[in-house]
Protein backbone atom coordinates (compact mmCIF):
# COMPACT_ATOMS: atom_id res chain seq x y z
CA UNK A 1 0.00 0.00 0.00
CA UNK A 2 1.26 2.89 -1.05
CA UNK A 3 2.02 6.59 1.29
CA UNK A 4 -1.02 8.26 0.20
CA UNK A 5 -3.64 5.02 0.78
CA UNK A 6 -2.32 4.65 4.33
CA UNK A 7 -2.26 8.58 5.33
CA UNK A 8 -5.70 8.10 4.36
CA UNK A 9 -6.86 6.07 6.88
CA UNK A 10 -6.12 8.15 10.14
CA UNK A 11 -7.54 11.63 8.12
CA UNK A 12 -11.00 9.66 7.12
CA UNK A 13 -11.56 8.67 10.68
CA UNK A 14 -10.87 12.15 11.70
CA UNK A 15 -13.09 13.89 9.10
CA UNK A 16 -15.71 10.84 10.16
CA UNK A 17 -14.85 12.30 13.55
CA UNK A 18 -15.58 15.76 12.90
CA UNK A 19 -18.80 15.45 10.92
CA UNK A 20 -20.79 13.45 13.38
CA UNK A 21 -19.69 16.02 15.90
CA UNK A 22 -22.50 18.62 14.61
CA UNK A 23 -24.77 15.58 13.28
CA UNK A 24 -25.29 15.59 16.92
CA UNK A 25 -27.00 18.74 16.94
CA UNK A 26 -28.32 19.87 13.21
CA UNK A 27 -31.04 22.39 13.93
CA UNK A 28 -28.12 23.88 16.29
CA UNK A 29 -25.45 24.43 14.06
CA UNK A 30 -27.65 25.57 10.89
CA UNK A 31 -28.82 28.22 13.61
CA UNK A 32 -25.49 29.61 14.76
CA UNK A 33 -24.60 29.40 10.92
CA UNK A 34 -27.06 31.93 9.48
CA UNK A 35 -26.53 34.44 12.46
CA UNK A 36 -22.63 33.71 11.12
CA UNK A 37 -23.87 34.60 7.86
CA UNK A 38 -26.77 37.29 8.26
CA UNK A 39 -23.76 39.09 11.00
CA UNK A 40 -20.93 38.74 8.37
CA UNK A 41 -22.81 40.20 5.23
CA UNK A 42 -25.20 42.98 7.44
CA UNK A 43 -22.43 45.86 5.70
CA UNK A 44 -22.58 44.74 2.17
CA UNK A 45 -25.45 46.69 -0.05
CA UNK A 46 -28.07 43.20 0.21
CA UNK A 47 -27.15 43.36 4.11
CA UNK A 48 -28.32 46.98 4.25
CA UNK A 49 -31.34 46.70 1.54
CA UNK A 50 -32.50 43.91 3.91
CA UNK A 51 -31.40 44.76 7.12
CA UNK A 52 -29.54 41.39 8.10
CA UNK A 53 -28.03 43.04 10.77
CA UNK A 54 -31.21 42.27 12.71
CA UNK A 55 -31.75 38.34 11.67
CA UNK A 56 -31.64 36.37 14.80
CA UNK A 57 -34.26 33.45 13.88
CA UNK A 58 -35.46 31.97 10.77
CA UNK A 59 -38.50 33.84 11.30
CA UNK A 60 -36.41 37.10 11.30
CA UNK A 61 -34.90 35.51 8.00
CA UNK A 62 -38.16 34.93 6.03
CA UNK A 63 -39.57 38.21 7.15
CA UNK A 64 -36.64 40.10 5.08
CA UNK A 65 -35.23 37.68 2.73
CA UNK A 66 -37.95 36.65 0.45
CA UNK A 67 -37.10 33.20 -1.99
CA UNK A 68 -35.78 34.35 -5.51
CA UNK A 69 -34.38 32.51 -8.10
CA UNK A 70 -31.06 33.71 -10.32
CA UNK A 71 -33.35 36.42 -12.50
CA UNK A 72 -35.04 37.73 -9.65
CA UNK A 73 -31.60 38.87 -7.81
CA UNK A 74 -30.01 39.31 -11.44
CA UNK A 75 -29.79 43.68 -10.14
CA UNK A 76 -27.30 42.08 -7.78
CA UNK A 77 -25.36 39.28 -9.98
CA UNK A 78 -24.73 41.60 -12.56
CA UNK A 79 -22.97 44.25 -10.11
CA UNK A 80 -21.25 41.09 -8.96
CA UNK A 81 -20.33 40.73 -12.26
CA UNK A 82 -19.36 43.92 -12.50
CA UNK A 83 -16.36 44.06 -10.07
CA UNK A 84 -18.25 46.14 -7.26
CA UNK A 85 -17.67 45.11 -4.11
CA UNK A 86 -19.16 44.62 -1.34
CA UNK A 87 -22.41 44.04 -2.62
CA UNK A 88 -24.09 40.60 -1.41
CA UNK A 89 -20.65 39.60 0.64
CA UNK A 90 -17.87 41.37 1.76
CA UNK A 91 -15.58 42.11 -1.15
CA UNK A 92 -15.28 40.73 -4.43
CA UNK A 93 -15.53 37.08 -4.72
CA UNK A 94 -12.76 35.02 -6.19
CA UNK A 95 -14.37 33.22 -9.16
CA UNK A 96 -17.38 33.50 -10.92
CA UNK A 97 -18.66 29.77 -11.84
CA UNK A 98 -20.67 30.48 -15.09
CA UNK A 99 -23.31 27.43 -15.96
CA UNK A 100 -26.32 27.79 -17.95
CA UNK A 101 -29.04 29.94 -17.48
CA UNK A 102 -32.81 30.05 -18.39
CA UNK A 103 -34.49 33.22 -19.25
CA UNK A 104 -31.16 35.28 -18.50
CA UNK A 105 -28.85 33.51 -20.17
CA UNK A 106 -25.80 31.94 -18.64
CA UNK A 107 -25.78 32.67 -15.11
CA UNK A 108 -22.42 33.90 -12.83
CA UNK A 109 -22.39 32.23 -9.65
CA UNK A 110 -20.48 34.07 -7.30
CA UNK A 111 -17.30 31.79 -5.18
CA UNK A 112 -15.98 33.82 -2.97
CA UNK A 113 -12.71 32.98 0.01
CA UNK A 114 -15.22 31.84 2.16
CA UNK A 115 -16.83 29.56 -0.11
CA UNK A 116 -14.16 28.09 -1.83
CA UNK A 117 -13.65 24.97 0.21
CA UNK A 118 -17.08 23.83 0.62
CA UNK A 119 -16.84 22.85 -3.12
CA UNK A 120 -13.11 21.64 -2.98
CA UNK A 121 -14.11 19.81 0.03
CA UNK A 122 -17.19 18.16 -0.49
CA UNK A 123 -16.09 15.43 -2.99
CA UNK A 124 -12.63 14.63 -0.25
CA UNK A 125 -14.89 14.39 2.34
CA UNK A 126 -16.85 12.16 0.35
CA UNK A 127 -13.92 9.80 -0.36
CA UNK A 128 -12.72 10.21 3.02
CA UNK A 129 -16.06 9.06 4.29
CA UNK A 130 -16.01 5.62 1.62
CA UNK A 131 -12.37 4.95 3.07
CA UNK A 132 -13.46 5.15 6.56
CA UNK A 133 -16.78 2.74 5.94
CA UNK A 134 -14.72 0.37 3.79
CA UNK A 135 -11.23 -0.02 4.61
CA UNK A 136 -10.40 0.51 0.80
CA UNK A 137 -7.71 3.63 0.14
CA UNK A 138 -5.53 1.48 -2.51
CA UNK A 139 -7.58 3.71 -5.66
CA UNK A 140 -5.56 6.61 -3.94
CA UNK A 141 -2.38 5.37 -5.24
CA UNK A 142 -3.35 4.85 -8.74
CA UNK A 143 -4.58 7.38 -11.61
CA UNK A 144 -7.69 9.24 -11.17
CA UNK A 145 -9.63 10.89 -13.63
CA UNK A 146 -12.53 13.42 -13.39
CA UNK A 147 -14.42 14.11 -16.88
CA UNK A 148 -14.91 18.41 -16.28
CA UNK A 149 -15.23 21.26 -18.28
CA UNK A 150 -11.95 23.20 -19.25
CA UNK A 151 -10.04 24.48 -16.38
CA UNK A 152 -9.15 27.41 -18.48
CA UNK A 153 -10.55 30.95 -17.23
CA UNK A 154 -11.98 34.73 -18.76
CA UNK A 155 -12.00 37.35 -16.90
CA UNK A 156 -15.56 39.33 -16.21
CA UNK A 157 -15.37 42.28 -14.29
CA UNK A 158 -11.82 41.25 -13.63
CA UNK A 159 -12.80 38.35 -11.96
CA UNK A 160 -11.46 34.84 -12.97
CA UNK A 161 -14.63 33.33 -14.63
CA UNK A 162 -15.02 30.00 -15.69
CA UNK A 163 -16.86 26.39 -15.62
CA UNK A 164 -17.19 25.39 -12.10
CA UNK A 165 -15.25 22.07 -12.63
CA UNK A 166 -12.78 23.94 -14.71
CA UNK A 167 -12.09 26.10 -11.10
CA UNK A 168 -12.40 23.70 -8.94
CA UNK A 169 -9.42 21.78 -11.40
CA UNK A 170 -7.41 24.59 -10.09
CA UNK A 171 -7.38 23.94 -6.98
CA UNK A 172 -6.72 19.84 -6.75
CA UNK A 173 -4.17 18.95 -3.84
CA UNK A 174 -0.65 19.12 -4.80
CA UNK A 175 -0.04 15.29 -3.66
CA UNK A 176 -3.02 14.12 -6.45
CA UNK A 177 -1.46 16.20 -9.03
CA UNK A 178 0.88 13.21 -10.43
CA UNK A 179 -2.30 10.69 -10.29
CA UNK A 180 -4.79 13.25 -11.72
CA UNK A 181 -5.80 12.86 -15.74
CA UNK A 182 -6.20 13.32 -18.51
CA UNK A 183 -3.48 16.06 -18.76
CA UNK A 184 -3.96 20.14 -18.69
CA UNK A 185 -3.74 20.35 -22.42
CA UNK A 186 -6.72 17.80 -22.86
CA UNK A 187 -8.75 19.17 -19.91
CA UNK A 188 -8.57 22.48 -22.18
CA UNK A 189 -9.74 20.99 -25.25
CA UNK A 190 -13.38 22.70 -26.45
CA UNK A 191 -15.14 19.98 -28.85
CA UNK A 192 -16.39 16.98 -26.40
CA UNK A 193 -15.81 14.42 -28.61
CA UNK A 194 -12.65 15.86 -30.07
CA UNK A 195 -11.65 15.90 -25.67
CA UNK A 196 -12.72 12.20 -25.38
CA UNK A 197 -10.73 10.55 -27.99
CA UNK A 198 -7.66 12.35 -26.53
CA UNK A 199 -8.63 10.91 -22.82
CA UNK A 200 -9.26 7.62 -24.56
CA UNK A 201 -5.14 8.02 -25.96
CA UNK A 202 -4.35 9.22 -22.29
CA UNK A 203 -5.69 6.62 -20.17
CA UNK A 204 -5.26 3.57 -21.81
CA UNK A 205 -2.34 1.93 -20.59
CA UNK A 206 -2.72 3.66 -17.45
CA UNK A 207 -3.27 2.15 -14.25
CA UNK A 208 -7.00 3.92 -13.89
CA UNK A 209 -8.35 3.27 -9.68
CA UNK A 210 -10.79 6.22 -10.14
CA UNK A 211 -13.29 7.21 -12.31
CA UNK A 212 -15.21 10.22 -11.85
CA UNK A 213 -18.41 12.45 -14.07
CA UNK A 214 -21.80 12.88 -15.09
CA UNK A 215 -23.12 9.48 -16.20
CA UNK A 216 -23.91 10.19 -20.31
CA UNK A 217 -20.49 11.81 -20.47
CA UNK A 218 -18.73 8.49 -18.45
CA UNK A 219 -20.85 6.29 -21.10
CA UNK A 220 -20.03 8.21 -24.03
CA UNK A 221 -16.28 7.07 -22.77
CA UNK A 222 -16.52 4.12 -22.31
CA UNK A 223 -18.34 3.29 -25.52
CA UNK A 224 -15.05 4.87 -26.81
CA UNK A 225 -13.10 2.08 -24.82
CA UNK A 226 -15.10 -0.76 -25.56
CA UNK A 227 -14.58 0.28 -29.16
CA UNK A 228 -11.38 0.77 -29.22
CA UNK A 229 -10.27 -2.12 -27.71
CA UNK A 230 -12.94 -4.59 -27.98
CA UNK A 231 -12.78 -5.65 -23.91
CA UNK A 232 -14.87 -3.87 -21.38
CA UNK A 233 -13.72 -1.18 -18.94
CA UNK A 234 -13.16 -3.75 -16.41
CA UNK A 235 -11.02 -5.74 -17.88
CA UNK A 236 -9.16 -2.64 -19.87
CA UNK A 237 -8.32 -1.01 -16.08
CA UNK A 238 -8.41 -4.33 -13.66
CA UNK A 239 -7.76 -2.28 -10.85
CA UNK A 240 -10.54 0.50 -11.28
CA UNK A 241 -13.10 -0.37 -8.80
CA UNK A 242 -14.13 2.59 -7.62
CA UNK A 243 -16.84 4.98 -9.99
CA UNK A 244 -17.70 8.68 -8.90
CA UNK A 245 -21.12 10.37 -10.18
CA UNK A 246 -22.90 13.33 -9.93
CA UNK A 247 -24.87 15.96 -11.59
CA UNK A 248 -27.98 13.71 -11.91
CA UNK A 249 -28.79 10.85 -10.40
CA UNK A 250 -27.18 7.22 -11.48
CA UNK A 251 -30.44 5.40 -11.32
CA UNK A 252 -31.11 5.62 -15.00
CA UNK A 253 -27.82 4.88 -16.55
CA UNK A 254 -26.13 2.16 -13.61
CA UNK A 255 -27.26 -0.79 -15.73
CA UNK A 256 -25.92 -0.01 -18.88
CA UNK A 257 -22.52 1.45 -17.04
CA UNK A 258 -22.29 -1.55 -15.11
CA UNK A 259 -22.48 -3.32 -18.14
CA UNK A 260 -20.03 -1.52 -20.02
CA UNK A 261 -17.44 -2.29 -16.86
CA UNK A 262 -18.32 -5.89 -17.17
CA UNK A 263 -18.01 -6.78 -13.72
CA UNK A 264 -19.26 -4.71 -10.12
CA UNK A 265 -17.71 -1.56 -8.74
CA UNK A 266 -18.31 0.55 -5.84
CA UNK A 267 -19.69 3.70 -6.52
CA UNK A 268 -20.30 6.93 -4.89
CA UNK A 269 -22.81 9.41 -5.47
CA UNK A 270 -22.16 12.85 -4.96
CA UNK A 271 -24.81 16.92 -4.74
CA UNK A 272 -22.67 19.12 -6.23
CA UNK A 273 -24.14 22.31 -7.75
CA UNK A 274 -22.48 25.99 -9.02
CA UNK A 275 -24.18 27.00 -5.95
CA UNK A 276 -22.64 24.63 -3.51
CA UNK A 277 -21.62 21.46 -2.82
CA UNK A 278 -24.67 19.96 -0.57
CA UNK A 279 -24.54 16.46 0.02
CA UNK A 280 -22.64 12.79 -0.36
CA UNK A 281 -23.13 9.57 -0.02
CA UNK A 282 -21.30 8.71 2.97
CA UNK A 283 -22.55 4.95 3.25
CA UNK A 284 -21.69 2.51 0.78
CA UNK A 285 -24.98 0.89 -0.39
CA UNK A 286 -27.42 3.31 1.08
CA UNK A 287 -29.00 5.96 -1.77
CA UNK A 288 -29.06 8.42 1.26
CA UNK A 289 -27.34 12.05 0.05
CA UNK A 290 -25.52 12.93 3.50
CA UNK A 291 -26.63 16.87 3.78
CA UNK A 292 -23.86 19.13 4.58
CA UNK A 293 -24.86 21.39 7.05
CA UNK A 294 -21.66 22.77 8.46
CA UNK A 295 -20.44 23.41 5.20
CA UNK A 296 -21.09 27.27 4.96
CA UNK A 297 -24.90 26.46 4.13
CA UNK A 298 -28.21 27.42 5.57
CA UNK A 299 -30.49 25.58 3.93
CA UNK A 300 -34.79 25.93 3.74
CA UNK A 301 -37.14 23.86 2.38
CA UNK A 302 -40.06 24.57 0.67
CA UNK A 303 -43.00 21.86 0.34
CA UNK A 304 -43.09 21.39 -3.07
CA UNK A 305 -46.65 21.41 -3.94
CA UNK A 306 -46.66 24.72 -2.27
CA UNK A 307 -43.34 26.45 -3.68
CA UNK A 308 -45.61 28.67 -6.41
CA UNK A 309 -47.45 30.22 -3.54
CA UNK A 310 -47.21 33.94 -2.68
CA UNK A 311 -45.88 33.18 0.77
CA UNK A 312 -45.04 29.22 0.90
CA UNK A 313 -43.64 28.08 4.25
CA UNK A 314 -40.17 27.85 4.63
CA UNK A 315 -39.07 24.88 6.77
CA UNK A 316 -35.68 24.48 8.76
CA UNK A 317 -33.66 21.04 8.82
CA UNK A 318 -35.52 21.15 12.56
CA UNK A 319 -38.83 21.28 10.14
CA UNK A 320 -38.23 18.72 7.92
CA UNK A 321 -40.30 14.97 7.75
CA UNK A 322 -39.32 11.89 6.41
CA UNK A 323 -40.72 11.08 2.61
CA UNK A 324 -42.11 14.45 1.26
CA UNK A 325 -40.82 16.55 -1.68
CA UNK A 326 -39.13 19.35 -0.72
CA UNK A 327 -37.71 22.41 -3.36
CA UNK A 328 -34.30 23.67 -1.95
CA UNK A 329 -33.25 27.30 -0.97
CA UNK A 330 -29.66 28.43 -0.09
CA UNK A 331 -28.22 30.76 1.96
CA UNK A 332 -24.47 30.61 2.35
CA UNK A 333 -21.18 32.18 2.21
CA UNK A 334 -20.82 32.57 -1.07
CA UNK A 335 -23.58 35.70 -1.15
CA UNK A 336 -26.43 33.62 -2.11
CA UNK A 337 -29.81 34.87 -0.07
CA UNK A 338 -32.86 32.78 0.46
CA UNK A 339 -31.68 31.41 -3.06
CA UNK A 340 -34.01 29.25 -5.06
CA UNK A 341 -31.76 25.69 -6.47
CA UNK A 342 -34.33 24.33 -8.07
CA UNK A 343 -34.19 20.75 -7.15
CA UNK A 344 -36.20 18.96 -4.98
CA UNK A 345 -35.43 16.50 -2.64
CA UNK A 346 -36.76 13.87 -0.42
CA UNK A 347 -35.44 13.01 3.23
CA UNK A 348 -34.99 9.40 4.07
CA UNK A 349 -32.75 9.84 7.06
CA UNK A 350 -33.37 12.39 9.71
CA UNK A 351 -30.49 10.96 11.78
CA UNK A 352 -28.16 12.28 10.48
CA UNK A 353 -30.23 13.99 7.47
CA UNK A 354 -30.02 12.38 4.57
CA UNK A 355 -31.98 12.77 0.98
CA UNK A 356 -32.05 11.68 -2.18
CA UNK A 357 -32.53 14.00 -5.47
CA UNK A 358 -36.47 13.57 -7.06
CA UNK A 359 -36.04 16.17 -9.59
CA UNK A 360 -36.46 19.95 -10.53
CA UNK A 361 -39.05 22.18 -9.64
CA UNK A 362 -39.08 24.16 -12.88
CA UNK A 363 -38.78 20.25 -14.83
CA UNK A 364 -42.21 18.45 -13.84
CA UNK A 365 -44.84 17.09 -16.45
CA UNK A 366 -48.18 18.65 -15.16
CA UNK A 367 -50.15 19.64 -18.74
CA UNK A 368 -52.90 17.49 -17.24
CA UNK A 369 -52.50 18.08 -13.76
CA UNK A 370 -50.46 15.21 -13.25
CA UNK A 371 -47.68 16.91 -11.56
CA UNK A 372 -45.57 14.01 -12.45
CA UNK A 373 -41.44 14.26 -11.00
CA UNK A 374 -38.63 13.21 -12.21
CA UNK A 375 -38.26 10.74 -9.70
CA UNK A 376 -41.40 9.02 -10.65
CA UNK A 377 -40.38 8.55 -14.14
CA UNK A 378 -36.91 7.01 -13.25
CA UNK A 379 -38.47 4.64 -11.27
CA UNK A 380 -41.15 3.67 -13.76
CA UNK A 381 -38.36 2.89 -16.24
CA UNK A 382 -36.88 0.95 -13.93
CA UNK A 383 -39.78 -0.98 -13.32
CA UNK A 384 -39.92 -1.44 -16.66
CA UNK A 385 -36.79 -2.72 -17.71
CA UNK A 386 -36.57 -4.70 -14.81
CA UNK A 387 -39.78 -6.35 -16.28
CA UNK A 388 -38.02 -6.24 -19.67
CA UNK A 389 -34.33 -7.16 -19.03
CA UNK A 390 -33.33 -7.83 -22.37
CA UNK A 391 -34.07 -3.77 -22.64
CA UNK A 392 -30.52 -1.30 -22.29
CA UNK A 393 -31.66 2.27 -22.15
CA UNK A 394 -29.45 5.10 -23.09
CA UNK A 395 -31.22 7.92 -22.54
CA UNK A 396 -34.69 9.12 -22.32
CA UNK A 397 -37.49 12.46 -21.30
CA UNK A 398 -41.31 12.86 -21.48
CA UNK A 399 -43.43 15.06 -22.79
CA UNK A 400 -47.12 16.03 -23.42
CA UNK A 401 -48.87 14.95 -26.17
CA UNK A 402 -52.24 17.76 -25.70
CA UNK A 403 -55.13 16.53 -28.66
CA UNK A 404 -57.95 18.88 -29.21
CA UNK A 405 -59.21 16.08 -31.32
CA UNK A 406 -61.71 13.70 -29.76
CA UNK A 407 -60.41 10.70 -31.98
CA UNK A 408 -56.90 10.91 -30.87
CA UNK A 409 -57.10 11.68 -26.77
CA UNK A 410 -54.23 13.34 -25.06
CA UNK A 411 -51.23 11.09 -23.60
CA UNK A 412 -47.46 11.05 -22.64
CA UNK A 413 -44.63 10.43 -25.18
CA UNK A 414 -41.92 8.72 -23.54
CA UNK A 415 -38.63 9.28 -26.32
CA UNK A 416 -36.26 6.63 -25.53
CA UNK A 417 -32.92 5.89 -26.88
CA UNK A 418 -32.46 2.08 -26.56
CA UNK A 419 -28.77 0.49 -26.57
CA UNK A 420 -30.91 -2.80 -26.98
CA UNK A 421 -34.65 -2.25 -27.69
CA UNK A 422 -37.09 -4.53 -25.92
CA UNK A 423 -38.47 -7.48 -27.51
CA UNK A 424 -42.06 -6.21 -26.94
CA UNK A 425 -42.69 -3.02 -27.35
CA UNK A 426 -46.40 -2.64 -26.51
CA UNK A 427 -45.09 -4.93 -23.28
CA UNK A 428 -42.81 -2.13 -22.57
CA UNK A 429 -44.74 0.54 -22.75
CA UNK A 430 -47.58 -0.95 -21.21
CA UNK A 431 -45.05 -1.85 -18.19
CA UNK A 432 -44.16 1.99 -18.28
CA UNK A 433 -47.65 2.95 -18.03
CA UNK A 434 -48.83 0.57 -15.26
CA UNK A 435 -45.53 1.56 -13.08
CA UNK A 436 -46.27 5.20 -13.40
CA UNK A 437 -49.58 4.76 -12.74
CA UNK A 438 -48.77 3.39 -9.57
CA UNK A 439 -46.06 6.06 -8.52
CA UNK A 440 -48.29 8.91 -8.86
CA UNK A 441 -52.09 8.85 -8.16
CA UNK A 442 -52.91 12.14 -10.29
CA UNK A 443 -51.68 10.16 -13.62
CA UNK A 444 -53.74 7.07 -12.25
CA UNK A 445 -57.37 9.20 -11.97
CA UNK A 446 -56.54 10.67 -15.29
CA UNK A 447 -55.95 7.11 -16.60
CA UNK A 448 -59.07 5.94 -14.79
CA UNK A 449 -60.90 8.66 -15.90
CA UNK A 450 -59.67 8.41 -19.89
CA UNK A 451 -58.86 11.73 -20.13
CA UNK A 452 -55.53 10.53 -20.54
CA UNK A 453 -54.91 7.57 -22.42
CA UNK A 454 -51.76 4.96 -22.61
CA UNK A 455 -48.47 6.45 -23.05
CA UNK A 456 -47.00 6.46 -26.41
CA UNK A 457 -43.31 4.97 -26.53
CA UNK A 458 -41.50 6.48 -29.50
CA UNK A 459 -37.77 4.49 -29.91
CA UNK A 460 -35.37 7.02 -30.77
CA UNK A 461 -32.18 6.06 -33.14
CA UNK A 462 -28.97 5.44 -31.71
CA UNK A 463 -27.19 8.59 -31.07
CA UNK A 464 -29.79 11.23 -30.99
CA UNK A 465 -29.75 12.77 -27.73
CA UNK A 466 -25.80 13.13 -28.44
CA UNK A 467 -26.51 14.68 -31.88
CA UNK A 468 -29.13 17.20 -30.25
CA UNK A 469 -26.79 18.01 -27.25
CA UNK A 470 -24.38 18.74 -29.65
CA UNK A 471 -26.56 20.81 -32.36
CA UNK A 472 -27.66 23.54 -29.25
CA UNK A 473 -24.01 23.49 -28.11
CA UNK A 474 -24.58 21.52 -24.90
CA UNK A 475 -22.70 18.13 -25.44
CA UNK A 476 -20.79 16.93 -22.21
CA UNK A 477 -19.04 18.92 -19.45
CA UNK A 478 -21.72 19.31 -17.27
CA UNK A 479 -24.76 19.51 -19.65
CA UNK A 480 -27.58 17.53 -18.66
CA UNK A 481 -31.19 16.62 -20.13
CA UNK A 482 -34.14 17.43 -18.85
CA UNK A 483 -36.86 14.35 -17.78
CA UNK A 484 -39.74 16.06 -18.06
CA UNK A 485 -41.47 19.10 -19.72
CA UNK A 486 -45.12 21.37 -19.99
CA UNK A 487 -44.01 21.87 -23.61
CA UNK A 488 -42.76 20.09 -26.48
CA UNK A 489 -39.77 22.00 -27.41
CA UNK A 490 -37.32 19.10 -26.03
CA UNK A 491 -39.24 16.58 -27.90
CA UNK A 492 -39.51 18.46 -31.14
CA UNK A 493 -35.45 18.98 -31.17
CA UNK A 494 -35.20 14.92 -30.53
CA UNK A 495 -37.30 14.40 -33.35
CA UNK A 496 -36.19 16.70 -36.29
CA UNK A 497 -32.72 15.43 -35.50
Amino acid sequence: MGLKATLSRPLAAYTVHRYRQWQQRPAATQLALLRALARTAAGTAFGRAHDLAAVRTPADFAARVPIRDYEALKPYFDRVKAGEPNILWPGRPLYLAKTSGTTSGAKYIPITSASIGNHINGAKDALLHYVAATGRSRFLDGKLIFLSGSPELERVGGIPTGRLSGIVNHHVPAYLRRNQLPSYATNCLDDWETKLDAIVRETLGQEMTLISGIPPWVQMYFDRLVARTGRPVGEVFPNFNLFVSGGVSMGPYRARLLESIGRPVDSIELFPASEGFLAFQDQPGNPGLLLRLASGIFFEFVPAERFFEENPPRLTIADVELGQQYAVVLTSNAGLWAYSLGDTVRFVDLHPHRVVVTGRIKHFLSAFGEHVIGEEVEAALREAVRQHPEAEVTEFTVAPLVSDDPGQPSRHEWLVEFAQRPRDAASFAAALDGALRQRNTYYDDLRQGNILVPLQLTPLPAGAFQRYMKSVGKLGGQNKVPRLGNDRGLAKGLLSI
